[in-house]
C-alpha cells in the first residue's frame, strides 16, 4: 500500500531541496568560471555553463611552481599529521579504557580539563619557539596531535568490545601492542575511519597555524596561498616575467575560480570511501559505555 504525502512532507522536502541548491548552485557557479574563457567571465554572461570551454587557468596554477608547491605542502602535512593524530589517539584511548591501568581516573581527568581550559595562543606560541618547532611542519602537528573529543570517543568505543576478546588473547600469551594491533584495530575500523576523515579535513584546510607558525611562504600549504589569492585579490603567483604576470592578469577570476576547485577536489574524491563509515563510527564511540 503506497504512503500517503501529506503537506508536510512536501513542504519538509521542497525545503531540503532549496538547501541543496545553496550547495550545488555555488559549486557549479566555481566550476563554470574556472572553464570559462576570461572575457565572459569578466562580463558576466553566464551562471551556470560557460559559452566557450577554456582550461588556461588550469594550465596557468599547474605551470606554477609555487601552486604546486602548495599542493605538496598541503599532502605532506595531511599524510603526516593524519598518521600521527591516529597513532597518538588510539593508542592514549586504548590506554585509558583498561581499568587496571594504574592513574586511570586521574588522567582522564587531566584530559577532560583540557576540554574546558586552553591555554592560549602566545603560551601556546611561546613553547613551540622554545622547541625549535617554527618553521616546521612539526609545529602544525604536534600542537594538535590529539583532542580531549577523540579520545573521550575512542575510549567509549573500545569499552564497548567485548572483554572476552582481550581475555581469550591474554590466555593464548599475546601482550598488549598485539592485542591492540591484531584483534582491536581490526573491529575498529569505522571509529577509525571516521576520525581519519576528521583529521584529513583539519590538516587540508589548515590555514591559521601555518600563517602563525611558517614564516617561510615556500613552505606554506595551499590553503594560506589560495586566501591570498581569493581575498587580498593576487592572481599571479608566479616568480617568472612579464608574460606570465600578463596572463595571470588576464585570467583573473578564472584563475581564483580553478584554485579553489583544485583545493576542494582532493575532499571530495576522499570522502566516499570513508562515507560509509562516518555515520556508523560516530554513533558507535559516542552512544556506547
Amino acid at each position: 500500500m503506497l504512503r500517503r504525502i501529506s503537506v508536510f512532507d512536501l513542504c519538509v522536502a521542497f525545503f531540503l531541496f532549496l538547501l541543496m541548491l545553496l550547495v550545488v548552485l555555488p559549486f557549479g557557479y566555481i566550476i563554470a568560471v574556472s572553464f570559462s574563457a576570461p572575457s565572459e567571465s569578466l562580463a558576466g554572461n553566464f551562471y551556470l555553463w560557460p559559452k566557450e570551454w577554456n582550461d588556461d587557468a588550469y594550465r596557468y596554477l599547474l605551470s606554477t611552481s609555487r601552486f604546486t608547491n602548495a599542493i605538496w605542502n598541503s599532502v605532506v602535512l595531511t599524510v603526516g599529521g593524519t598518521i600521527v593524530n591516529l597513532i597518538v589517539s588510539i593508542t592514549i584511548s586504548y590506554s585509558v579504557s583498561k581499568k587496571f591501568l594504574p592513574g586511570r581516573q586521574f588522567l582522564m581527568m587531566m584530559i577532560f580539563f583540557t576540554m574546558i581550559f586552553h591555554s592560549g595562543l602566545i603560551p601556546q606560541y611561546l613553547l613551540v619557539q622554545s622547541l625549535g618547532l617554527n618553521n616546521t611542519y612539526w609545529a602544525l602537528i604536534l600542537i594538535g596531535a590529539t583532542n580531549a573529543f577523540t579520545i573521550m570517543v575512542m575510549k567509549t568505543f573500545f569499552q564497548g568490545l567485548p572483554e572476552s576478546l582481550d581475555e581469550a588473547a591474554r590466555m593464548d600469551g599475546a601482550g598488549e601492542w598485539r592485542i591492540l594491533l591484531r584483534i582491536i584495530l581490526p573491529l575498529s575500523m569505522p571509529i577509525i575511519a571516521t576520525f581519519a576523515l576528521f583529521f584529513i579535513v583539519a590538516h587540508w584546510n589548515e590555514f591559521f597555524n601555518a600563517i602563525i607558525y611558517l614564516n617561510d611562504t615556500a613552505r606554506w600549504p595551499v590553503q594560506p596561498l589560495l586566501r591570498q589569492m581569493v581575498i587580498i585579490g593576487s592572481s599571479n603567483i608566479a616568480n617568472e616575467g612579464a608574460l606570465e604576470q600578463d596572463l595571470a592578469a588576464s585570467l583573473g577570476p578564472n584563475v581564483k575560480m580553478a584554485a579553489m576547485l583544485i583545493a576542494m577536489a582532493p575532499l571530495a574524491a576522499i570522502y566516499p570511501f570513508l562515507q560509509k563509515y562516518f555515520q556508523k563510527g560516530a554513533l558507535l564511540g559516542s552512544v556506547k559505555e
